[in-house]
């Protein structure tokens, strides 16, 4: 996600760092590049002007030419200014006085929208909500279908009626049932185009006068680049489009749909698509994107994910285990199963700061299957040797490593790892422990990726 972007202007900072003093030229070099990253980064023209317009009128001044550290300075301006392109904060979807709350999907068709009515769908449960999805496409083959499957998944109802010809009478029969069945959010499922096109837009101004919805969300594919702009400005001035929703932005290393759609509309981000697994979304918080991009991390992002992923009660008793020396490696597969819910690894790893830095901890060393392995070696174990490793002699290696489909040293070094860890968590025990709720600490395995590998084979991917 906006790696293209961070490399450019991470090369059009470094000239600017440890100077004494900035002259207009100074800034002027510095922001030539960066005009061209986001040009580069396929951001729209008219907001590339404005943006550096507004940054240099800022940057030339007393504020940061008088200052003792005018790189950070700049830097900081960028930062500033990148948020209020994006947005000056979260921007939160609408309730209606009386329920429910009606949002409406649209958006070209493969821009994601089905799957972003059952993460939305998760996302607004998991807030204690009680949503209700609605199958409205009736145009695409089998989308009726994929709704089904995607709300049985999340555990959520969808109204469909296969058969039906008209999808605005659908929805209208949808909004009745919603408020009989005392459902209090409904997210309506839109048929799309390939292109936008007349029969189109006049099918969803019908449905939008037919149940008043409480907000319209255009989901735009993130990898659209230029276009994902046309196709905004064109449903917002047909429709009145509330807020835009992002989808494939982690597939996305340039950017440009995320740092043009809010300028050129005026309407705001309110979710961005980071991924397959229904999981994957999340609110669009412009400070904490602009970091990203500046290559500053995420970890307000990183907190929340944690939260979300690790039981409370479970992690009391972690820190109860953990300050009675009792860690095993049943309590250790759990704790790499609470990470694996937090998203994938790289995602993860993206959100810690100074991370764009290590190259190394790109490729082969965030590997997903390497957890897997893991799981099954400690699942060949009996449960004896899952709460005792120290009775694991070397047929029983051998047993492990036969029923696990691995080699023995691949054993050896988990249990290696294992004792690794469970002395950092023991040592760790009377501060902040991992999974705590609200105080993560670091992730089980930390202390298995710091040494150097000298040998290939499953590793703990930190």
């Amino acid at each position: 996600m906006f790696e293209q972007l961070s490399e450019r202007l991470k090369t059009a900072f470094q000239r600017l760092r440890g100077r004494g003093r900035l002259s207009e030229r100074d800034v002027d070099e510095a922001l030539r590049e960066v005009r061209l990253a986001l040009l580069e980064a396929d951001v729209h023209f008219r907001v590339v002007r404005d943006f550096v317009q507004r940054v240099r009128e800022r940057a030339v001044g007393e504020e940061v030419l008088g200052s003792l550290t005018p790189g950070q300075q700049v830097i900081r301006i960028v930062h500033e200014e990148l948020t209020r392109m994006m947005g000056s904060g979260e921007a939160r979807l609408a309730v209606a006085p009386r329920p429910p709350t009606v949002l409406m999907l649209v958006g070209l068709q493969g821009s994601g929208k089905t799957t972003t009515v059952a993460k939305l769908g998760l996302w607004l449960r998991r807030q204690g909500r009680q949503p209700l999805l609605v199958a409205a496409d009736l145009a695409r083959p089998a989308a009726v279908e994929q709704l089904e499957t995607l709300g049985s998944q999340a555990g959520i109802e969808v109204f469909s009626r296969r058969g039906a010809g008209d999808p605005v009478e659908v929805a209208r029969q949808a909004l009745e049932y919603a408020r009989r069945s005392a459902r209090d959010v409904m997210l309506v499922d839109t048929a799309g185009r390939l292109e936008i096109d007349e029969p189109l837009m006049a099918e969803l101004e019908r449905m939008k006068a037919a149940i008043h919805p409480t907000e319209i969300l255009l989901v735009v594919d993130a990898m659209t680049g230029q276009a994902a702009v046309h196709v905004a400005e064109t449903f917002h001035r047909r429709l009145g489009v509330d807020g835009l929703v992002l989808t494939k932005l982690d597939g996305d290393s340039r950017g440009g749909a995320a740092l043009s759609v809010r300028e050129v509309t005026g309407q705001p981000i309110k979710f961005v698509g980071t991924g397959e697994r229904l999981e994957g979304l999340e609110p669009f918080h412009p400070d904490r994107m602009a970091g990203r991009i500046l290559g500053m991390g995420d970890v307000l992002s990183l907190i929340e994910r944690a939260q979300q992923a690790f039981d409370a009660e479970q992690a009391r008793a972690m820190e109860r285990k953990l300050r009675e020396a009792s860690f095993t490696l049943e309590d250790f597969v759990e704790q790499l199963r609470q990470v694996r819910r937090m998203g994938p690894l790289d995602q993860l790893l993206a959100l810690l700061p100074g991370m764009d830095a290590l190259k190394g901890l790109r490729g082969a060393q965030v590997d997903e299957r390497e957890l897997a392995h893991v799981e099954a070696m400690v699942l060949s174990m009996t449960p004896e040797e899952r709460r005792r490793p120290e009775i694991i002699d070397g047929s029983r290696r051998r047993r492990i490593a036969r029923g696990s489909g691995m080699q023995v040293q691949d054993v050896n070094r988990l249990l290696r790892d294992f004792e690794q860890v469970r002395r950092l968590m023991k040592g760790m025990a009377g501060g902040a422990l991992p999974g705590r709720p609200g105080r993560p600490g670091a992730l089980p395995g930390a202390a298995a990726g710091s040494r150097k590998r000298r040998r290939k084979g499953p590793r703990l991917p930190f």
